[in-house]
C-alpha cells in the first residue's frame, strides 16, 4: 500500500539529527521557554523574512492570538468583519468568530482553489477591519489586487500559512506578505513537529509584544497581567525538532515539486480536473485533483494498493457548529468539498510509487 502520508518515513530522514537535537533538550533539563524556543523563533523569523516571530501551542491558536491581540489594540472590536476564503479549514474561521468577529465567506477561483480577489470589494463595508487569506493547500493565495485593496479600505492584511511553509511570491515568503501571519507546525505539515507548535510572524514590534504577552497568560513581565491570556507556548523538544527539519524544508519542497511536475504531465484522464502549475508559488502541502466520482475514484484507488485523502468533505458553511449559515448559496465553495480528492505527495515518494500513482489514475473509467 503506498500510504497517503508516511510520518515514519518522513522522520527517518533527520532521526539521528533529531535524537541528538532532544537529548541536548532533556540533558539541559530546561523544557519551556529556553534556547532552543530562542533559537528557533530567531530562525523561523529570518527565514521568512520578518523581524518577529512568536512561537505558540498551534496554529488554531496563532490565527485567534493575531486578532485578540488586534482588539486589545484597539484596531478590531467585537462585531468587526473579517473576510476570510468560504473553502478554507475551518480553524480560519473558529479563530474569527472565537474572538467574536464576523467572518465574511468569499468564493474561491476555481482556476486557483484560493480566494477569488475579483469577489471581495464588493463585499467590503463600514464594518469591515481585515482580511484574512489562506495559502490553502500549500499555493500562495496573496496578489497585488489584494494588496491594493487593504491599503485602499485600511484593512489589515492575515496570512494563515499554516500549509504554506517555503511559499513565495516574486521573492516573498508567505508568512512575510501581510500585517501578521499565522504558521501550524502540525506533524503532517511541509515543516512539522512530533506534536502540537504553532508561531505567528510579523514586522509589527508593538502587535508582537502583545502577542507574546497572550501566549503566556497575559504576562508582560512575571507577575505582571496587563492582559486575560492563555497558556500557549511551544515546548522545548518541539523547537529541538524544528531546529533540525527546517534546515531540509527548501530541499523537501523542491522534492515534492517535482512529484507535484510529474503528475501534472502524466496524468492524463478527461474524468480529472488538475491543478494548474504554479512554480515556487506552491510547496504542494496537498495535490488537489477534482473528479465528480469521487468517491468511485476513491475506491479505485485504494483497490490498486493506493492510499489518498479528502480535503474536506464538508464546508464550512454546511457543518453544525455555524448551522446559522446553512442556507448559504456557495456553489463553487461546495463542488470543491463534494469533489476533492488528495493525492501523496509528500517529499518521501519514489518516482516508482508517483508513477503507480498516475497509472492508475489514468485507467480509472468512472
Amino acid at each position: 500500500m503506498i500510504e497517503y502520508l508516511s510520518l515514519k518515513r518522513i522522520t527517518s530522514e533527520y532521526l539521528a539529527e533529531i535524537e541528538d537535537a532532544t537529548k541536548e533538550v532533556v540533558e539541559r533539563g530546561w523544557y519551556l521557554q529556553g534556547e532552543a524556543v530562542k533559537s528557533f523563533e530567531d530562525t523561523y523569523a529570518n527565514y521568512i523574512g520578518t523581524r518577529h516571530c512568536i512561537s505558540c501551542g498551534n496554529g488554531l491558536d496563532a490565527l485567534t492570538l493575531i486578532l485578540r491581540a488586534y482588539k486589545e489594540l484597539g484596531i478590531l472590536q467585537e462585531g468587526d468583519e473579517v473576510i476570510v476564503p468560504a473553502n478554507t479549514y475551518i480553524a480560519s474561521i473558529l479563530a474569527i468568530t472565537e474572538n467574536q468577529l464576523k467572518p465574511i465567506l468569499i468564493e474561491p477561483s476555481l482556476d486557483t482553489y484560493e480566494i477569488d480577489d475579483s469577489l471581495i470589494e464588493s463585499r467590503i463595508s463600514t464594518h469591515t477591519k481585515a482580511l484574512m487569506i489562506v495559502h490553502l493547500y500549500g499555493r500562495c493565495a496573496y496578489s497585488e489586487r489584494i494588496a491594493e485593496l487593504c491599503k485602499k479600505h485600511g484593512l489589515k492584511l492575515i496570512e494563515d500559512n499554516a500549509q504554506a511553509h517555503g511559499c513565495e511570491y516574486k521573492g516573498i515568503k508567505t508568512g512575510a506578505l501581510g500585517d501578521a501571519s499565522a504558521h501550524s507546525f502540525y506533524p503532517s505539515k511541509n515543516l512539522g513537529a512530533l506534536g502540537d507548535a504553532g508561531a505567528v510572524t510579523t514586522n509589527d514590534a508593538e502587535l508582537a509584544s502583545v502577542i507574546r504577552a497572550l501566549t503566556n497568560y497575559g504576562s508582560s513581565e512575571k507577575y505582571i497581567f496587563p492582559y486575560k491570556g492563555r497558556n500557549s507556548r511551544m515546548d522545548e523538544i518541539q523547537a529541538a525538532v524544528l531546529n533540525v527539519k527546517l534546515q531540509y524544508l527548501e530541499e523537501d519542497n523542491l522534492r515534492r515539486r517535482k512529484i507535484a511536475d510529474y503528475y501534472l504531465e502524466n496524468i492524463q484522464n478527461p474524468l480529472i480536473t488538475l491543478p494548474k502549475q504554479s512554480g515556487k508559488e506552491n510547496v504542494w502541502h496537498i495535490f488537489p485533483i477534482l473528479c465528480a466520482q469521487r468517491e468511485r475514484l476513491q475506491e479505485f484507488l485504494k483497490a490498486h494498493d493506493i492510499q489518498t485523502a479528502i480535503h474536506y468533505p464538508i464546508p464550512p458553511h454546511k457543518q453544525a457548529c455555524y448551522q446559522e449559515w446553512t442556507h448559504y448559496s456557495l456553489p463553487i465553495t461546495e463542488k470543491i468539498h463534494r469533489e476533492e480528492l488528495s493525492l501523496p505527495v509528500y517529499q518521501c515518494l519514489t518516482r516508482q510509487e508517483s508513477a503507480q500513482i498516475a497509472e492508475a489514475i489514468n485507467l480509472f473509467k468512472g
